[in-house]
């Protein structure tokens, strides 16, 4: 083992070495001309030049070499006698053992030199990765995401493949391929048993793959098992390599270990768990709660529809008005189950639209015939063009968006006011406004209306509602590529909510142009 590492050494600084010789015999060429032609007597301080160049480029043994070659150099060409090591002056003796002693100093000074810029560089780079890193942490929405910030970090820093898995669920759950490295099968089981702590996860476990590679094994922090396990290809390496990069592994994890407590990840990742639970039990509770409800408000409403036409109760003003009441609120309980079934899907799930070719004025008096009973009270007009051309949207989540736009006009506007409806095709948007004459809106309820949850403090105590249907509205129109706009002119003097979506009109002409033929 020792001779090995000896050889080894010395294998390394073998180029310095010949390198070294090359620069001094070419100095010494050059300075043995300079002599002859220009009758300079000796110039051995020449010499510290190969000295400097070895110690910066090739190391401190390269330097010493450089030293030692320049002195013997100097006594043979340059001191008389000539062309011998025996130097007669003791003045020139003196002269050479200064100059052995300034070589070797000003070899240490910039061995030195190079090695600080070294750790500097080092340093800085550390530091640009680990601000990288705390980026990612702070954008990180789920586990997921700060698993992958570890993994992406651990292998930056340690230059080899790098898989993380945050449990034994997750290994034996592999498909064995993870973050674009495979993962061999041997790998995979023994990240099963280091992850279910039923093999020391400290020390780590090297398991040689099929392929011949080296795999390390071990957990990422011996405090917290919230880190996860890692799997380290360590490729084909002998024993001593693999022994120096354990050691360089667990140096690098310990202080990973020591940033990712230091930012408290742990504390982040529980927090995630913990928070995605709560939103998956939520959603779940949302969604079943909804569904559950469904089925005895549709009996109620059927039944309320049927006895609201009823001719036994035409002259019966105390019930009939007490069936249109129960209709009312039975339409008004569904519509707010549908925006949470709407405010479910947005956030767990996710939006994902069918897109189709519409007519615009179709998906308006679509909107307006859901909306009918709840509009009875007020005038509606309508400005809806002929030649309007067709969008390439999903009808349904339009159609659904207007619904609320409509729904929100009904409910802050007074019985007898006017809800104007207009569509319109400009600048490649078609723009489908919905005005009313309510209640308006100040600037800072301009600012919030599209929040999830959002109410307006002038009609929280006299107006019903969730705060979801602006948002779900917004949601739905963002989904097809389009955005919302809330315009008004202040309390009291109505609103104009503007949807506007884009237009393929080349994608529209072609269309005609395929339906003429």
């Amino acid at each position: 083992m020792p001779d090995a590492l000896k050889f080894d050494r010395i294998r390394k600084e073998l180029p310095g070495v010949c390198a070294t010789l090359g620069l001094v015999g070419v100095l010494t060429i050059a300075l043995f001309s300079m002599v002859w032609e220009l009758g300079l007597e000796h110039g051995s301080v020449v010499y510290l030049l190969p000295v400097v160049i070895a110690a910066t480029r090739w190391g401190i043994v390269s330097a010493i070499v450089a030293a030692v070659c320049g002195v013997l150099a100097s006594a043979f060409f340059f001191y008389p006698p000539l062309y011998s090591f025996r130097i007669t002056n003791p003045q020139e003796v003196v002269n050479l053992i200064l100059f052995i002693f300034v070589a070797v100093v000003v070899s240490q000074l910039a061995t030195r030199l190079k090695r600080q810029l070294e750790m500097a560089r080092q340093r800085e780079i550390d530091l640009r990765d680990l601000y990288a890193f705390s980026r990612r942490l702070a954008v990180a929405f789920d586990v997921s995401d700060i698993h992958a910030a570890i993994e992406d970090h651990l292998a930056t820093i340690m230059q080899r493949k790098v898989v993380l898995f945050a449990s034994a669920h997750d290994a034996s759950g592999s498909s064995g391929r993870r973050a674009g490295v495979t993962v061999p099968e041997a790998v995979l089981t023994q990240v099963v048993e280091v992850a279910s702590s039923r093999r020391d996860a400290n020390s780590g476990v090297t398991v040689t793959a099929e392929s011949g590679d080296v795999w390390l094994i071990r957990a990422v922090s011996p405090k917290s098992s919230e880190f996860g396990v890692i799997a380290i290809d360590l490729g084909r390496e002998s024993q001593e390599s693999s022994d120096e990069l354990r050691i360089r592994v667990d140096a690098v994890l310990a202080d990973a270990t020591a940033t990712l407590e230091r930012l408290g990840v742990a504390h982040a990742i529980s927090e995630a768990r913990m928070r995605a639970q709560t939103d998956q039990l939520r959603e779940a509770l949302i969604g079943s709660v909804s569904h559950e409800l469904r089925t005895p408000l549709a009996s109620i409403l059927g039944a309320a529809t049927v006895l609201s036409a009823a001719p036994a109760l035409a002259n019966e003003k105390k019930l009939r008005a007490l069936v249109h009441d129960v209709r009312d609120e039975a339409e008004r309980l569904n519509n707010d189950i549908q925006n949470l079934l709407d405010a479910s899907r947005i956030s767990s799930d996710g939006l994902k639209p069918h897109i189709e070719w519409a007519d615009p004025a179709d998906i308006v008096h679509s909107a307006i015939e859901r909306c009918r009973n709840r509009m009875s009270d007020r005038r509606i007009v309508l400005n809806l063009p002929v030649d309007l051309p067709l969008i390439h949207i999903d009808p349904v989540l339009v159609e659904q968006a207007l619904v609320q736009l409509f729904d929100n006009a009904v409910k802050y506007s007074h019985a007898g006011s006017q809800i104007a409806v207009t569509a319109r095709a400009r600048d490649g948007r078609m723009i489908l406004s919905v005005r009313d004459e309510g209640a308006g809106l100040t600037a800072a309820e301009q600012l919030k209306i599209w929040d999830r949850f959002a109410r307006g403090e002038r009609h929280a105590a006299t107006t019903s509602g969730s705060g979801l249907g602006l948002w779900i509205a917004n949601a739905f129109i963002a989904a097809n590529g389009g955005k919302i706009n809330a315009i008004s002119e202040g309390p009291g003097k109505g609103t104009a909510m503007a949807i506007e979506l884009p237009v393929t009109q080349a994608a529209v002409t072609q269309l005609e142009g395929d339906t003429d033929e």
